[in-house]
Order: C-alpha cells, then structure tokens, then sequence
C-alpha cells in the first residue's frame, strides 16, 4: 500500500478484473443551468416517450379485441408485459439518466409490442410483427450481459449480444419468407443458434457472478437466474409448457414469465445503487445551504454507492488522511480519481467501480465539490495536526507524573530515610555523653532538633510532589486522606475503585481536588466543602465544592489555569462556577484511561 500519490493505472471495465481505472480530475464549477435545462428535457422527452407508449398500446387493444372472441385475456397480458417494461424502463431512465439500462428496457417494451402485431390482422402490421417475433429475447440478453452500467464490459459480451440480435432478425427471415422444407430448416437452424448464444451467456454470467463480491452476488444470482429462465421460456414453450398447459395457457405463461424481467432488472438497479446523475445538482445546493454531513456522504446519496471515501492528501506528510484525519492509504482494489485544484492534488474519491462503470458520473461529481473538498482537506489536516498534538501534550503530563513519582520516591526511599538514621545517630550520641561535656551535648540535641524539622519538611514536599498514599493505594484512598486533614467539615463521596483509572488520570484527579480544597481555605473562608469522584460512561469526574466568598478563575499565573491545562492536554475538560457569596464548584471530566497515539 503506497502512501504517496498514484498517477497513472491501466483501466479496465470487466466486473472481475482487478485493474480500475483512473483520472484525474480538474476544478471547473458547479453543475450549469444548461444541464438543468438538459435534465428537464429529458424529463419532457420521457413524458412524451411514455404517452405514445400508451397510445401505442391502446391502439393494438384496439384492433385485436374486436375479433379475438373469448380470448380477449390473452391480449390483456401482452399489453400488460408491454407496459411491465415501457413503466420499468421509463422509471429507471429517469432515476438514472446515465445509465442507458432503462433506455434499453424501453426498448425491450417496444419489442413485446411489435412482435405481437401479428394478431392485428393488417398486413403490414403482420409483416412487421413477423420479423421482430423474437426480438425481445435479443433485449433481454442484451440487459442481462449490460447489467448493471448498461455498457458491454467486454468484447466476448459485444460478440454475443451482436448473435442474439441476429438470431432474432436475421435467422427469424426463413420463418416467414419460405415455405417447407427451408422454413423448418431456418427453424431449426435457430434453435441451434439461440440455444449456443443462451449457452455462452450462461457462461460469461457465471464468470461474473464467481468474481463478483459477495454483497453483489445477493444482487446478481437472482437476477441472473430469472433472466435465464425468461430465454429458455421460448425453447421449452413447445416441448413442456404446450403439453402441460396447452398453446394458449403456454403462450400466457411464457409472457407472464418475460413480464417479470423488466420489474427484475429495475429492482436490482435500484438496489444495487448505480450511478445517479440526476441528483449531482443537488450537491452544489447542499454545500451553499451549509449541509452539515460529509462530501462521501453527499456522493454516496448523488451516486448510489455507500462505499464512496473521500481521502485528502497532506504534502508536508505525504501521506493519505480520511475525513476524521486518520492516516491512510488508497485502495489497490478500488477504483479512484483524484481531484486537483488550480494543479494541486487536494484528495481522491475512492468508489466501486461494478456499481458505478462509468466515472464520468464521480468526475462531475469531483468538479462540484472541489472547493468544499478543499475544505475538508484543511480540515482534515488540522484534525490530524489536532491530534498529534493531544497526544504530544498526553506524553509530556505522563513524563511529568512519571519523573515526579520517580523524585518523590528518591526522596522518600532515599535522603528521608538517611536523615532519620543521622537523627537517631544524634540522639544516641547525645545519650552517650558525660556531664564533663554539657556544651557538646547540648549541640548534638540541636542538631536532632534540626534533623527532625528537616525531615518533617522533606516529608511534607514529599507528599505534596506526589502523595505516597496516591501511589500505594490509589486516587480515592489519598483523597480521603487529604479530606480528613482538612480543618473544616469535608465530605467525601466516592463512586470508583482504586485501581480502575490511568495512573496520569488519577494524579490528575488528586491535584485537582487538593487544588479546590486548599483555595477553599485560603481564600474562599469556606466553613464547608465536599468532593465527589464518580464515572459516567469512559469517563470520571471529579467535583469540589465549598460555601466560601466565590470569584475564582482560571487566570494565567494562578493554580487553576494550570489544572486546566493539565486536564485539556489529558482530553478532559474543567468547568469552573463560582459566584459571588455563593461559593465556587470546580468540576472536572477526565477519561479513563491516557489517550494513546493513533497507529499508523
């Protein structure tokens, strides 16, 4: 995995192949209005697209109702496959104006319809229905290979879609053009044919399916499998379903089962979040009105793709970030274009290139959001740099903490100890002495006397540099020996276990309660004071309360801003109320445990 900024890929289309394509991708403004007026074109086009389809429909009900006698029904269902697909196809061609899927099952609709005018009884209509009698078994080959961009990934694809057509056009001709022997012949001749042309795309179908991701192939076996059964419907029409059912029945049956294959492609577009085009204006809109959520968040809803990242490349680290500032690296399995603004690359939007074939879609989509992931790169870098920083200031208070463990423990193990042996030195050399000496024996008991104060005052910057009941027994238990040294009524309410937090929290924790409660009384003329140490979720806090004067602060130069920079750096924060003769409440959150460095 490369953290430097990749330039050049070979691209490739095939669903399985692992070589994606990518571009670079140059600011050039947000969506036009001349698109807007395309789109509404389109929209247009496709109203009037569906209206002839209508009329289109309502005229062969038209001319094969009168004289079809109690099969009306029958004419009923090939009107409603006709409209299963021109509904479908119109649906998903404006849902997904780049994708030509739904343009390609309009078309299918138009198939079901023009290879049923032979019941029209005209002749011209007759002769038009002949020739496109199977045409849409040709669509749908074509939709199941095109599935899921609507363009042949490959050249095997084309090769077979370009047979099915001629299968269905030009092998169809004898059929209707001669008369026995050569129209069974022609007959049979496409059999053979139709039957190697659903064989070969059963194939590369099964090739796709086997390279495909799991989470597509919930999408594609059901799709796949159903489009199959709808080409075989006609091969099996007079060996199975005419015996069982009769012509009729059968002939149902067979429209039934194809009336599906428009609903089942749709679904499995829509489900499978292809390229949305016709929600990219939307983005530019989102991003003026101060939308709040992340661009891949934007381009996932505009797109189709939930997968959608957006990375944001930091020159000074050369490094990858992603939008929360965590260091990253680009997919060698994705598909990715990277975006570059007035020629400096500022990010890369990484996408699934099965689901979205075309990048021109995600192209436009980098040009409206350029600046806004500009943006979001400055962001991201001052997250980063936000980070490093926490963490940097972390280390330094755990050095601290650690090097004042290390002093206090010196201290008390080392000099206190030795001081205490000088002094009972002294005083046994004191009882030792004669009378004949009082003025050397007088001196040696000063010099005890001196010894003890010494002591007493080592002992007492011991416990102030880092208190030994803080680091024998823990937070609460040095609390609350600190609370029962206080010359006022104090109460103490604990709600942890010794043990259960950092040791850098816990020193935290007791500087600030020491802190509180000696402002208390030295400045404050408290007469009563508390301290609370719970835990809400990952975190403790920690409150101190007293009845005194108030007016406390954190201003520079004094205890509490020092406190308040100790627990910022820790990732906590401090809250200081105090009013006027209504006392004062420090209250601080802490998390449990250090904030550690992120891996990178």
């Amino acid at each position: 995995m490369s953290t430097v900024p990749p330039r050049r890929l070979t691209t490739a289309t095939d669903a399985g192949d692992l070589r994606w394509p990518h571009e670079r991708i140059e600011l050039m403004g947000p969506a036009s209005a001349s698109r807007t007026a395309h789109m509404r074109s389109l929209d247009r086009a496709l109203l009037m697209l569906g209206g002839s389809a209508a009329g289109l429909g309502a005229l062969q009900l038209a001319l094969t109702l009168p004289d079809s006698g109690s099969l009306w029904w029958v004419h009923l269902v090939i009107i409603g496959t006709f409209a299963c697909f021109i509904v479908a196809g119109l649906l998903a061609w404006q849902l997904r104006p780049g994708n030509p899927m739904g343009m390609i099952v309009t078309v299918g609709g138009f198939a079901v319809l023009a290879g049923t005018l032979g019941n029209t009884g005209i002749p011209a209509l007759v002769a038009v229905g002949s020739v496109t009698a199977t045409l849409v078994l040709a669509v749908t080959v074509h939709l199941l290979l095109a599935f899921p961009s609507g363009r042949l990934p490959d050249r095997a694809s084309r090769v077979v879609v370009v047979a099915a057509y001629v299968v269905s056009l030009v092998l169809e001709a004898p059929r209707y053009l001669f008369d026995d022997p050569a129209a069974s012949i022609g007959t049979w001749l496409q059999r053979v044919a139709g039957a190697v042309v659903v064989v070969a795309s059963a194939v590369i179908l099964a090739r796709r399916v086997a390279r495909a991701r799991s989470a597509h192939r919930r999408v594609l076996i059901p799709l796949f499998v159903y489009g199959m059964l709808a080409l075989l419907s006609v091969p099996l029409r007079p060996v199975l379903l005419e015996p069982l059912f009769g012509p009729v029945t059968a002939a149902v049956v067979q429209f039934v089962v194809i009336a599906g294959v428009p609903l089942t492609f749709v679904l499995a577009m829509l489900r499978g979040g292809f390229a949305r085009e016709g929600e990219l204006e939307e983005l530019a809109t989102q991003l003026g009105d101060g939308e709040p959520r992340r661009p891949s968040e934007l381009l996932a809803r505009a797109l189709g793709d939930s997968s959608i990242q957006v990375l944001y490349w930091i020159p000074e680290q050369a490094q990858w970030v992603d939008e929360t500032g965590v260091v990253v690296d680009v997919p060698d399995d994705r598909a990715h274009i990277e975006i570059t603004l007035a020629d400096e690359l500022i990010g890369v939007i990484v996408y699934d290139s099965y689901l979205i074939a075309d990048p021109e879609p995600v192209r436009a989509a980098g040009r409206v959001l350029a600046l806004a992931l500009e943006r979001r790169r400055l962001s991201a870098q001052l997250l980063a740099q936000r980070d490093a920083l926490i963490t940097s200031r972390a280390r330094l208070v755990t050095a601290g903490d650690q090097e004042r463990r290390r002093v206090a423990r010196a201290l008390h193990d080392g000099l206190q100890v030795r001081m205490v042996l000088l002094a009972l030195e002294a005083q046994r050399i004191a009882s030792d002495a004669t009378g004949s000496t009082p003025i050397d024996r007088d001196r040696v008991v000063a010099l005890r006397r001196e010894l003890d104060e010494t002591a007493g005052e080592l002992r007492a910057f011991v416990h102030e540099l880092m208190p030994p009941a803080l680091v024998e027994r823990g937070l609460c238990a040095a609390a609350e020996d600190l609370v029962d040294r206080m010359p006022v009524p104090t109460a103490l309410h604990t709600e942890i276990v010794d043990g259960s937090l950092s040791a850098d929290i816990e020193s935290t924790a007791y500087f600030l309660i020491a802190e509180g409660l000696t402002n208390a009384l030295k400045h404050a003329q408290a007469q009563r004071m508390s301290v609370r140490i719970g835990r809400v979720a990952e975190r403790v806090v920690v409150e101190v309360h007293d009845d005194g004067v108030g007016g406390a602060a954190t201003r520079p130069g004094h205890g509490l801003h020092g406190l308040a920079d100790r627990v910022h750096a820790l990732g906590g924060i401090l809250q200081v109320h105090s009013t006027a003769a209504e006392g004062t409440r420090l209250r601080a959150e802490l998390p449990c445990r250090t904030p550690q460095p992120e891996a990178l």
